[in-house]
């Protein structure tokens, strides 16, 4: 038994398959579509990372695997349930939180975390009301220089002629074909040898059509720390590169009408600003000068304040600090790292004591084993480690796999008798179907259905 669809769970339903040939996995997923991230996260002219729904099809199409979408963890069926039905329950449900900045003015309008952008723009049901206002701004904040942060300005910066061509959402385009926004600002506590990105996804933003791209040379200059962090990273020394050559080659200023994407590195928010009159709507962001400082011997650089402030006008801000793993009900978590403590995929009920206690046949995968790092192919080996982890407790006898459990049938019945409406993989077949047909009529790859209630309905007929 799984629960979540995005990779992490894909992939660990198809290594236990292969791991196990009696084996019986059953995947359920609180949304009625399948794939995670691969269809709310990656952005949508990234239609090469999509391809890996292919490989998670064929898992999902095996006779010994069964898909449960519209299957709510904690509310349609509890996780002890769960337990009591499965002799394995691996939990890969990602993330589904957002980490705050925790300033004064963050609950202010105009105001999101970038996972909310990106779900709106991707078409998620839970999102698709969003409507952030791009009309009444010619300028947004986005906090983090991380891939999504990049993803994020490329959506906002891109032509929408190109962007037509892709599986976005339509209510999404509509909005970016009207959108005022004519400048991002990216925001760095760092330097641009700490920027959290790719240099993929650099070398894509970098590259948008007619874009001016600000960078302060200044700001390139590198310390010894500096020097030795890039020695060990050639993932960070490619990102510095790019960025340095973006800084030289660019025109000392923008031309008329001409998108601008500025990098602004060592500054940290401090405080969400609003003018007096414009009814707790985002005006603008006080942010504090930063240095960096190393952490005593760690080779690690912290940026620390220096009391210098500035403030940036903006009518929109998008929250690029990370994503955050929630608790369910019964299952061990650590509030901190946002992550459900565990050894090696193990689930753990007590870190408190020696020896540690292990949860007897519960198991974690993905951004709830790890936290929220890394790119799709990550969880490939993510699951190879826990479902090696659930080979040797069946080997070693530590799973009670002689006991009979009800299992699929078992979770059909609670489910039928709670009439909860079940949408199998079948369902999800008849949407791929429906979302193709209508793309094609504009000559898109997919146009994707945004509403709970047409995507059951799509479902059932």
């Amino acid at each position: 038994m799984k629960t979540g669809s995005g990779p992490a769970g894909f992939y660990t339903a198809e290594k236990m398959l292969k791991a196990h040939k009696e084996a019986e996995v059953d995947i359920i997923d609180r949304l009625p579509t399948p794939f995670g991230l691969v269809r709310s996260g990656v952005a949508p002219d990234h239609p090469e990372t999509k391809i890996v729904v292919n490989q998670f099809s064929r898992v999902a199409l095996n006779e010994r695997c069964s898909f449960f979408g519209n299957v709510s963890l904690g509310s349609s069926v509890s996780l002890s349930e769960l337990h009591d039905m499965y002799h394995v329950v691996v939990l890969a449900y990602g993330a589904e939180s957002d980490r705050v900045v925790g300033i004064p003015g963050e609950d202010l309008e105009g105001i999101y975390s970038a996972r909310e952008f990106v779900w709106w723009y991707n078409g998620h049901p839970d999102f698709s009301n969003l409507d952030p206002d791009l009309k009444n701004t010619d300028t947004a904040v986005i906090l983090g220089q991380g891939n999504v942060a990049l993803d994020v300005a490329r959506i906002l910066l891109r032509p929408t002629t190109e962007l037509a061509k892709t599986d976005i959402a339509y209510h999404a385009l509509a909005s970016l074909q009207t959108s005022s926004i004519r400048k991002v600002y990216l925001v760095g506590r760092r330097g641009p040898v700490q920027a959290a990105c790719t240099a993929k996804e650099l070398r894509e933003v970098l590259g948008i059509k007619d874009l001016y791209v600000h960078i302060l040379e200044d700001d390139l200059s590198k310390s010894t720390f500096d020097e030795e962090e890039l020695s060990k990273s050639r993932i960070h020394r490619r990102v510095y590169e790019l960025l340095s050559k973006a800084a030289t080659s660019q025109s000392s200023h923008p031309i008329s009408g001409q998108r601008e994407l500025h990098f602004v590195f060592f500054r940290r928010p401090v405080k969400f600003l609003q003018s007096d009159d414009n009814g707790g709507k985002v005006t603008g962001l006080r942010l504090e000068k930063t240095v960096l400082k190393e952490n005593g011997g760690s080779g690690r650089q912290s940026a620390v304040g220096t009391g210098q402030f500035e403030d940036l006008e903006c009518g929109l801000v998008l929250k690029s600090i990370g994503y955050k793993s929630v608790p369910v009900d019964g299952l061990p978590f650590d509030n901190h790292k946002g992550v459900v403590p565990n050894i090696r995929g193990r689930v753990l009920s007590n870190t408190s004591m020696e020896p540690v206690i292990l949860e007897n046949g519960l198991y974690v995968v993905g951004w709830l084993k790890r936290g929220p790092t890394g790119i799709v192919a990550t969880n490939l080996y993510c699951a190879e480690e826990t479902v090696a982890s659930i080979s040797e407790d069946l080997d070693q006898g530590v799973l009670t796999s002689t006991l009979q459990k009800p299992g699929r049938e078992g979770l059909q019945q609670l489910l039928d008798s709670r009439d909860v409406k079940i949408v199998p993989f079948s369902g999800w077949d008849k949407i791929d179907s429906k979302e193709k047909c209508m793309g094609s009529l504009r000559n898109k790859p997919r146009e994707k259905i945004v509403r709970w209630g047409e995507l059951l309905k799509v479902a059932e007929g």
